[in-house]
């Protein structure tokens, strides 16, 4: 966080409670909106009824609330009554502390669709705010490709900084890891890749690096100073990849609850039933999300093509602007599959997936006409 909002949220409102904000991860965007939406921070904090969302359940959200005036424990539990929120959001409250009032801009949002087979043009925002999200996957010689790809476009739709994590690297041995890295490297599109051990403690520190951020400035007097600001990461990953023993290895705590993976199949059990903000051990923040036993996309906002740039830079020499990739001349896709520079595989995934955003699509626009044929306010897209 730069100087400058550290300075406006200083003038925005009381020493302590600027504190309190940015120790909650608030920033010179959340200020500023507030100040375009005409309200007082120092009213909201004191009187308790701003804050970030750190849990969901059954229509209730529990929110940290940012004011330390005459604060019990700095929680409240309200209704969701007419918001749709998301862990990790920021919103003021309702003057009774009933229920949300309204909910700021995201800057990130790490968004699926609704895993339900009653719906299927919902999404579902599994956390907000986040700066970094972090895809977990268990080490092993052979890592699951597809599955990484699919999550490191969910990943880079969120908004946020994608960061692929191995975890669990006690169990491989040198030639092991060594195997392993050269297999994912083709599908990393340039994300960073770290490996972990939450048993031993390994690499943890590089993860600690995306929890907070530190900025230099120069004072009034020329002098240097140093301003620090909490971050928050999120964690994507299928149960069993050791999530939860990370978080609790981050955190300090054992809050999380863990499982050991079943016999024969190496799957784990679902350990993390909701996605909650869990505060770490420097002050950053970290959001849990359910393990996904399948990863649905929702609208992909350019994350496709993020996570597959070196097909879609190679579609740039193709002969015709719509080629498919399959038996048009001059095809510089098909060329690279012959040369063996973007395997079968990955074009292969690669179509599915944007052959299943297509479809999720078309069903977004079925129910939208449905919805409006009932006569019904046009339902805003998100």
């Amino acid at each position: 966080m730069t100087n400058d909002a550290h300075e406006g949220l200083a003038n925005a409102t009381t020493r302590d409670d600027a504190a309190h904000a940015l120790a909650l991860g608030w920033n010179e965007r959340l200020a500023t909106e507030l100040i375009e939406k005409k309200y007082d921070m120092t009213s909201l904090q004191r009187s308790r009824r701003l804050g970030r969302v750190s849990r969901i359940d059954r229509g209730w959200s529990t929110i940290l609330t940012s004011g330390v005036h005459d604060a019990i424990d700095g929680v409240e539990r309200v209704r969701n009554i007419g918001a749709e929120v998301a862990v990790g959001d920021w919103v003021i409250i309702s003057d009774d502390l009933e229920k949300i009032d309204h909910v700021l801009s995201r800057s990130s949002a790490l968004t699926r669709r609704a895993s339900s087979d009653t719906v299927r043009a919902e999404s579902h925002t599994v956390a907000a705010n986040i700066d970094t999200v972090l895809v977990v996957q268990a080490a092993t010689p052979d890592p699951n490709l597809r599955r990484i790809e699919r999550e490191l476009v969910l990943a880079f739709d969120s908004g946020a900084q994608p960061v692929l994590v191995f975890n669990k690297i006690d169990e491989l041995d040198a030639e092991g890891l060594s195997l392993m890295v050269r297999r994912v490297e083709p599908v990393l599109a340039g994300v960073p890749l770290l490996f972990t051990s939450a048993k031993t403690g390994a690499g943890l520190d590089g993860l600690r690096a995306y929890t907070f951020t530190s900025d230099i400035y120069d004072t009034d007097n020329g002098a240097k100073s140093v301003a620090s600001s909490p971050q928050t990461i999120a964690l994507l990953g299928a149960s069993g990849v050791g999530k939860s023993t990370l978080i609790n290895a981050l955190s300090g705590h054992d809050g999380q609850a863990t499982g050991a993976v079943r016999e024969g199949d190496q799957r784990g059990r679902h350990t993390t039933t909701a996605a909650e903000l869990v505060r770490l051990v420097n002050g950053g923040w970290l959001i849990d999300t359910p393990g996904l036993r399948a990863v649905s996309l929702w609208m992909s906002n350019h994350g496709i093509e993020q996570a597959f740039s070196d097909i879609f830079t190679l579609t740039e020499s193709c002969k015709f602007r719509d080629c498919k990739h399959e038996d048009e001349p001059s095809c510089a896709v098909q060329a690279a599959v012959e040369r063996g520079d973007v395997s079968p595989e990955r074009l292969g995934n690669m179509k599915m997936l944007v052959a299943e955003e297509l479809e999720l699509e078309e069903q977004q626009a079925v129910h939208e006409r449905a919805y409006d044929r009932k006569g019904a306010r046009k339902k805003p897209k998100i």
